[in-house]
């Protein structure tokens, strides 16, 4: 299900900011490969709000071959810490080699394993995080980071509106036309979980952004 008109799409992809060598490198891989990312139209979304979050500490749920790592970076300071996690060796090799070229690695950490189980090895708060693993695991995650991200630090959750979830169902749940997600698969009722829990914090504020494959931002206001 398309999010917005083609001509809208066409319009963020033709004022979306530009890959560099190393991105335009990795959005071929991914092309090729059919690996799904985030894109520069969302790409761009990341940067921004690193920068507005003057955010110095980054961690990841999910991270691939660090595609958007490289986004998140682009607006954190030359000593920002970044956080990659990825249950596959393969792709978090690829993630070390492609943040090494793009100047990144000397800041990074590449973390192998369940993203849940590794966020609790690693001590302090974080003033960005991003989900972008298993859907249906994004409510409990954020349990556990809900406490230490930085008050004005943001977190970015991907695939809220398209992915491996049933938009439509989602849509009628959120307009409470039906009560429940009872019959929706595993990811479109945890996509629900999370967004009930994020947005019945009291410490957060909520809005969903249309861009790429949907991203939901939620900034720590108290």
């Amino acid at each position: 299900m398309d999010i917005v008109s083609d001509e809208t799409r066409r319009f963020l992809a033709a004022t979306a900011p530009e890959h560099d060598a190393v991105q335009d490198e990795m959005a071929a891989y991914a092309s090729e490969h059919g690996f799904p990312i985030i894109g520069p139209e969302a790409g761009g979304v990341l940067r921004f709000l690193a920068t507005l979050a003057g955010a110095k500490r980054l961690f990841e749920f999910g991270s691939g071959f660090g595609y958007s790592a490289t986004w998140f970076a682009g607006g954190m300071a030359d000593d920002a810490e970044l956080f990659l996690t990825e249950h596959d060796p393969d792709e978090l090799d690829m993630a070390r080699e492609f943040l090494e070229r793009a100047g990144l690695a000397d800041r990074s950490t590449f973390l192998e394993g369940d993203a849940l189980e590794l966020v609790e090895t690693i001590d302090g708060e974080f003033d960005l995080v991003l989900f972008d693993h298993q859907k249906h695991r994004y409510a409990e995650a954020f349990d556990l980071v809900r406490d230490r991200v930085e008050v004005g630090g943001v977190v970015v959750a991907d695939n809220v509106m398209r992915g491996p979830i049933d938009f439509g169902a989602l849509t009628d749940w959120s307009e409470g036309t039906v009560q429940a997600l009872d019959g929706a698969n595993a990811d479109t009722r945890g996509i629900g979980a999370y967004l009930d829990a994020v947005r019945s914090d009291p410490r957060y504020e909520t809005i969903v952004l249309p861009v790429g494959n949907g991203l939901a931002v939620s900034t720590r206001v108290e």
